[in-house]
């Protein structure tokens, strides 16, 4: 029938299309606008004295293997040490997390800590936290999450300019191994970085700053409802709403241990993702009219993602439908290739079991998995999110 094969051809075609858009267009169109473009100016000097202080925020659970290290590259960085205090919240730690800690806060006077009797959630963690500093100037951060000396001052500078609200640092990976996904994933945020910088530079709207390591002027800073998964996402809309700039400071470098196990990257992109359509929600307004900036980033590099494995299904649906109703050869080609990129999984799964290890096959997995997690991170959020306690990712994966 005409009028079906019309509807599945604009279902087909225009899934693929938007998909092309969040993954191709976007940030070919993206890295064009920003060609001769330069990040805000108007910052203080690393010597100025009028930097403003700064409280460091870091809800931790049971981060035994690296809060020592994340204190001590805290107070070694280059900011002025009497302008600068780190609070750190403990949910109910049950190793030996909060030990170290009040071991360490005799050594740093400007260490405090907050022990939680019971689990909260990181939201709950951070609000109490950000009740607590008093600093203009709040960055918050993850226990594994290493600042290098410079982090702190890089991201603090821009906010002389008064239109600036977030600054997001732009945080690197280790060294990979070939036999898990951390190349992948290594690959996947140095690519958010970028985009994240060029939407800054364009619009002044970057896109939610990575939650390991971004600062906040006080005056916008919104905590997350308890109820929320993502709170750092929460906090940079929140700032964008409020009218200010969000920017991705390229040289407020930091380190972070990536996950190498896809188990583990599955888990945490699933409890994101649920967190991702909490967000979607509350922030609705910032979607109109799409031809704003901030909105047509908010659509292009965000939701359209989110709705991928929404549009895989539908083209899937519709190109099998057009094969049903006497498509050519071409629908007929495009669904076997839809059929058969998935089981790709299943020959890397099977090359990882014999020590082989394809680079192209990897981000093929690396894709359907992330995709998979979207769509079951939607169904959790269908259905109510229950709880806002975490388990942190299983550290240091990629050294034997």
């Amino acid at each position: 029938m005409p009028l079906i094969d019309g509807l599945a051809a604009v279902g087909l075609w225009g899934s693929l299309g938007l998909v092309a858009h969040t993954y191709v267009l976007f940030p070919a169109l993206l890295g064009r606008l920003a060609q001769g473009r330069q990040q805000n100016t108007d910052v203080y000097a690393p010597d100025s004295p009028e930097l403003p202080r700064v409280d460091v925020l870091l809800a931790v659970y049971n981060e035994e293997q690296v809060i020592e290290q994340k204190i001590h590259s805290t107070f070694a960085t280059t900011y002025p040490p009497e302008k600068l205090t780190f609070y750190i919240g403990s949910d109910n730690s049950s190793d030996r997390t909060n030990a170290l800690v009040e071991q360490l806060a005799r050594e740093y006077p400007r260490l405090r800590f907050r022990p939680f009797g019971q689990r909260t959630g990181k939201p709950g963690v951070m609000e109490a936290l950000s009740a607590e500093a008093t600093a203009p100037v709040l960055v918050l951060t993850d226990a594994n999450v290493f600042f290098t000396p410079d982090t702190l001052y890089k991201l603090v500078k821009h906010f002389r300019n008064p239109r600036v609200g977030q600054v997001g640092g732009n945080i690197l990976n280790p060294d990979h191994r070939q036999d898990g996904i951390s190349g992948q994933e290594k690959a996947y945020l140095e690519r958010e970085n970028l985009i994240k910088y060029q939407e800054g530079v364009v619009w002044g709207s970057m896109i939610g700053a990575f939650g390991g390591c971004f600062a906040v002027r006080r005056a916008c800073y919104h905590p997350a409802p308890r109820t929320f998964i993502v709170d750092d996402f929460f906090i940079s809309m929140a700032v964008l709403e409020d009218g200010y700039q969000a920017l991705n400071e390229l040289q407020a470098v930091c380190h972070e241990d990536v996950s190498d196990k896809l188990p583990e990257e599955f888990r945490r992109k699933a409890r994101i993702s649920a967190g991702n359509f909490q967000n979607l929600v509350a922030f609705r307004r910032l979607l109109w009219p799409p031809w704003r900036g901030v909105s047509f980033a908010y659509w292009s590099h965000k939701v359209l993602r989110w709705l991928t494995p929404l549009l895989l299904l539908l083209m899937l649906l519709c190109n099998a439908v057009l094969v049903l109703w006497g498509g050519g050869w071409f629908y007929q080609l495009m669904l076997a290739g839809q059929l058969a990129a998935p089981a790709l999984l299943l020959l890397d799964a099977a090359l990882h079991r014999l020590g082989v290890h394809l680079r192209l096959l990897r981000f093929i997995t690396h894709f359907y998995s992330m995709n998979g997690a979207l769509l079951l991170g939607l169904g959790r959020f269908l259905r109510g999110v229950k709880t806002t306690v975490w388990e942190p990712t299983q550290r240091f994966q990629h050294k034997r």
